[in-house]
């Protein structure tokens, strides 16, 4: 080989070096799919964001050692199988799924794959989506989302002390997951007792439905309202909100998805330390932990948000002792 001929070869290796050690480290870099059900396909949307600064937290940098693949349901849930199944063609190591419902249509479609789901209803247990909250058997471990005694009782106590004059509460739910809201509907029946309230579960499938119900109940002045925790009613937060505040009812809501909507309440665990914490969970399986092996959470951080604007609009004066309890009051 003449020295131009070396030159050329030995310049053309250490050219293809590089590339060779990205192949290698993208070939060895853990994939981690993740579904996201309601929230809007941004990077910077909080709870998304959580996730992200949870993995980095734990020295976990995307493209650099780690990868990792989002699909956004935007609140439908027949898409959940198919973005399961889209995930698992990709070969993911871990599944990362927000609720109980895509991850029992993860779980439907594969045994294999760790799952780590996230806020997976009341009682996932009872849902059939783990086996015991202490050791979840099969291949989805995560976190809770809540449960009767620590959420539905303090929505009936908080939406009475906002606005006094309430003698009915509407509960709205979804019957489609009616099974995840017995405890919580319990509490909320427990508390209305208490408070002399009239409470009235309302059910409804579709937003025609739900524009009827509340049309009715802003016929009764001294209705109050409460929107359980249904991915159907985050994903039409805006509307269902904009409904409450036309037929002057004050509500309360179970995430803070719909105080983003203008919403008066909402309490509830904090969706983003959840997102947080998925984390810690998918960092165990990363370094050898089976998901059987690990505990199902139960949520630790909630949070009280009130909107003063909309308190306002509705004529109410929220009294200071409930405003010194609130995590967030919006004023603008």
């Amino acid at each position: 080989m003449d020295r131009r001929a070396f030159i050329g070869a030995l310049a053309g290796g250490l050219l293809a070096a590089p590339f060779a050690v990205e192949a290698q480290q993208a070939k060895n870099m853990p994939r981690i799919g993740v579904i996201v059900p309601v929230e809007p396909e941004s990077p910077t949307e909080p709870n998304v964001s959580a996730f992200r600064q949870g993995m980095r937290s734990l020295g976990y940098v995307e493209g650099q050692n780690i990868s990792i693949d989002y699909r956004y349901a935007h609140g439908k849930d027949d898409l959940y199988p198919e973005l399961a199944a889209d995930l698992i063609r990709l070969k993911v190591d871990i599944m990362v799924v927000g609720s109980w419902q895509p991850a029992l249509a993860a779980r439907k479609l594969t045994q294999k794959i760790p799952i780590v789901g996230i806020g997976m209803g009341a009682d996932p247990v009872r849902l059939g989506v783990v086996a015991s909250l202490n050791r979840a058997g099969g291949n989805v471990t995560g976190s809770a989302w809540l449960t009767g005694k620590e959420v539905g009782g303090k929505w009936v106590e908080f939406l009475k002390e906002a606005a006094p004059r309430i003698v009915r509460v509407g509960y709205l739910s979804d019957p489609r997951i009616q099974a995840n809201q017995t405890l919580t509907l319990e509490a909320a029946q427990a508390a209305a007792d208490t408070l002399g309230v009239a409470l009235q579960v309302f059910q409804a499938r579709g937003l025609d439905e739900v524009e009827t119900i509340l049309t009715q109940m802003g016929k009764d002045r001294g209705s109050g309202l409460v929107v359980q925790s249904a991915l159907f009613f985050m994903a039409h937060a805006s509307d269902i909100t904009k409904l409450a505040a036309k037929h002057k009812l004050a509500a309360i809501y179970a995430t803070t998805v719909f105080m983003d909507a203008g919403g008066l309440m909402s309490y509830g665990p904090s969706l983003s330390d959840l997102w947080s914490r998925a984390a810690i969970h998918v960092d165990k399986i990363l370094k050898g932990a089976k998901p059987a092996d690990i505990p199902v959470e139960r949520p630790t951080k909630f949070e009280l948000v009130i909107n003063l604007k909309t308190a306002k609009a509705l004529g109410l004066m929220i009294p200071p002792s409930l405003l010194l309890r609130a995590d967030q009051v919006i004023d603008w």
